[in-house]
């Protein structure tokens, strides 16, 4: 199993977009004309995503684990078989052992995160309090 990082991922988007790219020519360009040859469309920028997400999915398939810096790491886990029960009717149930795929959150994203969360968190909370009873509003 090996890492594949940001980079490893960026040079297989840039290959597979230089294949397919409809104008390529042997003589060298100028600045201005290499400018102008790439313009950036919803298309394109579709095309480069998908292509980012197909090539997350067949590297974790392919058993590999994917580390992108400060954002997270995503790798496939071996879960054991297990004795389950189906809640409804309590009946047991056997579940076979499967792999899946786990996400751990990188430094930047977990800060960043936790940043946001802080504030709707804390007026989550004062809203979940009950109100005050009669007798407390009361005798304040």
């Amino acid at each position: 199993m090996r890492t594949i990082t940001k980079k490893d991922l960026v040079n297989s988007i840039t290959e597979a977009l230089a294949k397919s790219e409809a104008l390529q020519t042997d003589e060298p360009l100028t600045e201005e004309a290499r400018a102008a040859r790439v313009r950036v469309t919803k298309v394109l920028v579709k095309d480069v995503i998908q292509h980012f997400l197909d090539s997350i999915t067949t590297e974790l398939a392919a058993g590999n684990r994917l580390e992108f810096r400060e954002f997270g790491v995503f790798e496939v886990k071996r879960r054991a078989a297990r004795r389950a029960q189906n809640p409804q009717t309590l009946e047991k149930v056997d579940v076979p052992a499967k792999r899946v795929v786990k996400f751990k959150v990188g430094r930047r994203m977990r800060e960043l995160v936790e940043v946001v969360d802080e504030a709707p968190m804390a007026s989550k909370s004062s809203q979940l309090t009950k109100p005050p009873t009669p007798e407390a509003q009361a005798e304040a």
